[in-house]
C-alpha cells in the first residue's frame, strides 16, 4: 500500500511520524449507491483504466483524476477516499 506521511511536532524537538494509508472503499460504496459501475465511471469521468486499476488496490493516483471522480459523482473528495493511520513510530 501506499503511504502518506504527516508530521506532528512535540515539545523540546521530538517529533512523531504518522503513516496513512488511503482507502477508496467511500469510492466503491458511492458507486454502489449510485447504480453505476466501474466501467461507467471511468467513461463518465474520463479516466483511464489504469487509474481505476490503482484505486482498486488503494495505490496512489493523481489528484487530477480524484477531482474527475469527484466532478462525474458531485461529491467531495472525503465522500470517496479516507487516510487511515497505521504506524506511529518515533523519530
Amino acid at each position: 500500500m501506499i503511504s502518506l506521511l504527516r508530521w506532528k511536532n512535540f515539545a523540546l524537538n521530538d517529533r512523531m511520524l504518522i503513516m496513512m494509508t488511503v482507502s477508496y472503499n467511500r469510492l466503491w460504496k458511492l458507486l454502489i449507491d449510485k447504480n453505476m459501475n466501474k466501467t461507467q465511471l471511468i467513461k463518465k469521468a474520463m479516466i483511464s483504466t489504469n487509474a481505476m486499476a490503482h484505486l482498486g488496490k488503494n495505490e496512489d493516483v493523481r489528484v487530477g483524476v480524484l477531482v474527475r471522480i469527484c466532478d462525474a459523482l458531485e461529491c467531495e473528495l472525503d465522500d470517496i477516499m479516507e487516510l487511515i493511520p497505521t504506524e506511529e513510530d518515533t523519530v
